[in-house]
């Protein structure tokens, strides 16, 4: 198995170097860099799996510099910031970042919530191929990984969306993995609890707003009128139900 590049982008030397350090002790490559400038240079030369953001940058706003990563890379994001401010948090979310950590963090964590991302992005595993019933000894079928709804069809496998029209619909880590998890329980309310615990495998924090942040990110990509969806709906008090019938194939 390959080993994981890490890109860690602070302009302070002493947060590079520890998280290096530390990082690389726990068996990942990990690369230094200090502004959006170099940052860019690396993701054309050697892009990493996941990218370690700081926001507070003196050369360029590190929000433009995630936007950025999200229009022209598919990579892991986590932004490490001293801004806890919830707005700051929403709107990383917004833009596509995979998990928002404020600083001081502890690295414990912060490894957890790596690992998180990059077993998000992980390929499935290989699944045996099932023997259908009925079927004559010898002969064996596909497992099936394509989900399809309203015309919309999500390929597991390949982590693909595709349109009702054909065209390919791109989409972040946390996106993908929240569509799956309500493709996987169509016609039920799901919990907010329920939705975090599945993709981003932690609890929910007081006043957590990271899935309804990326329920709306992925009604704008799936709805013609995001405000009304017919895909997604509200359940008042309760979560989000996926409302059309899903079709496995």
């Amino acid at each position: 198995m390959s080993v994981a590049h890490l890109a860690v982008l602070d302009d302070d030397a002493d947060i590079t170097l520890l998280l290096s350090g530390y990082l690389q002790g726990q068996g990942f490559r990990v690369s230094q860099v200090h502004d959006g400038a170099a940052l860019m240079a690396l993701m054309a030369a050697d892009a990493p799996q996941l990218v370690l953001l700081d926001l507070g940058l003196p050369d360029e706003d590190g929000f433009a510099i995630a936007r950025r990563l999200r229009e022209h890379w598919h990579c892991g994001l986590v932004i490490v910031t001293g801004r806890g401010d919830a707005v700051d948090k929403v709107v990383g979310l917004e833009i596509g970042a995979d998990d928002y950590v404020t600083k001081p963090f502890d690295l414990r964590e912060l490894l957890a919530r790596i690992k998180a991302v990059l077993r998000r992005m992980a390929p499935a595993a290989d699944v045996p191929p099932a023997v259908p019933p009925g079927a004559a000894p010898g002969v064996l079928a596909l497992p099936r990984s394509r989900y399809r709804f309203l015309g919309w069809e999500l390929d597991k496998a390949a982590r693909r969306l595709l349109a009702p029209d054909g065209h390919e619909v791109a989409l972040t880590t946390g996106e993908y993995e929240l569509l799956l998890v309500f493709l996987q329980h169509p016609g039920r309310v799901l919990a907010r609890d329920f939705l975090l615990q599945a993709t981003h495998r932690r609890e929910a924090a007081p006043f957590d707003r990271t899935i309804d942040v990326q329920v709306g990110r992925l009604r704008r990509k799936l709805e013609a009128e995001a405000e009304e969806p017919r895909l997604i709906k509200s359940v008042r008090g309760a979560g989000y139900i996926l409302v059309p019938p899903v079709e496995l194939l």
